[in-house]
């Protein structure tokens, strides 16, 4: 299923594994709208607790057989010639005048508009064995779909809401010990045509004794950038790689670990960093621009994503800048497993999940 691309200037490795591209029959994008709108009527709301319990079921019902095969393999697959991303092209159609404007921030955002498309996600995840679950990380339970939204105060920050600087690569939530296992990106509009970058951990011709000191417990792992570091978590350690020696599953941001100043890793932890990202920076894929209804499917363990930098609500045609809506993307995250984490989600909501930092929960929950 996974694609491989001979890159002759290429300096470390001739051939890179690449994320697989699958596009939609009319048909297939017919099915799934069809399906959505379905289940919007029965259960309103993408968030209802009925239609979450029921989601690997309905996804065998409504999704396309092919659809659902191709993610259902997916999930499973932890060999070398897996990317860890699908990018599913053309999706669901969007109606973009029922969007209407961007609006300025993700906290200004009509959730109600984008029901259907969070169906449509939904089904997604229910084609893995992964339940949808909110973080309290994420904007204080933000829901179990966040609209990622250029915000031109936070333009030159590291989150989903810059604009004016690269988002550096990394895996979603690094900084908690239960992450989401996978992560879909559903592409409302990207007027801007701001290029996607993903990394795997795969696409490096080998994991060997270079880079065994990333399996070692020595690195900080600070919090997200829009979250507020206490002096006593400084001392939070983990490893970069984890699991099977010669194939690893990934925790990294490159960002926060990297390019922090105030992080101050070890000498040994920098050294060894800085070693991996010299390599891994190369690796990044940066070829696919989203088109409104594009959805983007990362097994977090595997593959960290980012994006270009751009100017927010500009397109440029030929070098003509021209006025644009700002782009919109959903964000849904799942969990395979949650009894494992039952002592980081609310007691009364084990899809809920109250992790602060590297196993410790926020306190005031």
């Amino acid at each position: 299923m996974n694609s491989t691309e001979i890159l002759k200037k290429d300096p470390i490795s001739q051939v890179k594994v690449l994320p697989t591209v699958i596009e939609l029959t009319s048909e297939e994008r017919k099915m799934i709208k069809d399906a959505a709108k379905h289940l919007q009527k029965k259960y309103g709301n993408y968030e209802n607790r009925e239609f979450i319990k029921q989601i690997h079921q309905l996804a065998s019902y409504f999704l396309p057989e092919r659809i659902l095969n191709i993610a259902a393999n997916f999930s499973s697959d932890f060999s070398e010639n897996q990317y860890g991303a699908l990018i599913f092209k053309g999706l669901m159609d969007v109606d973009q005048e029922s969007i209407g404007t961007t609006p300025p921030n993700w906290q200004s955002a009509d959730y109600s508009k984008f029901d259907l498309y969070g169906f449509a996600c939904a089904l997604i995840h229910g084609a893995l064995p992964s339940k949808p679950v909110q973080y309290y990380s994420q904007r204080k339970g933000g829901g179990l779909i966040h609209a990622i939204i250029p915000d031109e105060k936070m333009r030159e920050t590291q989150t989903g809401s810059g604009s004016s600087t690269d988002l550096y690569v990394h895996t979603e939530d690094a900084f908690l010990k239960h992450q989401a296992d996978f992560l879909s990106f559903m592409y409302i509009r990207n007027e801007e045509q701001v290029p996607s970058t993903l990394y795997s951990i795969r696409s490096h011709e080998s994991i060997g004794e270079k880079y065994k000191p990333l399996f070692d417990r020595i690195y900080k792992i600070p919090k997200d950038a829009n979250l507020e570091n206490e002096l006593d978590e400084e001392c939070a350690l983990d490893s970069v790689l984890y699991g099977n020696h010669q194939l690893p599953f990934m925790r990294f941001d490159a960002a926060e670990q990297l390019f922090n100043p105030s992080i101050k890793q070890t000498e040994e932890a920098h050294y060894h960093l800085k070693e991996f990202w010299e390599e891994a920076r190369h690796l990044i894929y940066s070829r696919f621009t989203p088109q409104a209804g594009d959805v983007i499917l990362v097994n977090n363990h595997l593959c960290a994503h980012g994006r270009s930098a751009f100017k927010a609500g500009v397109r440029n045609i030929d070098g003509v800048e021209n006025k644009c809506e700002r782009r919109i993307m959903l964000r849904m995250m799942s969990k395979v497993s949650l009894i494992d984490m039952r002592a980081h989600t609310l007691t009364e909501d084990p899809f809920f999940v109250i992790e602060e930092h590297l196993g410790k929960n926020f306190e005031l929950l």
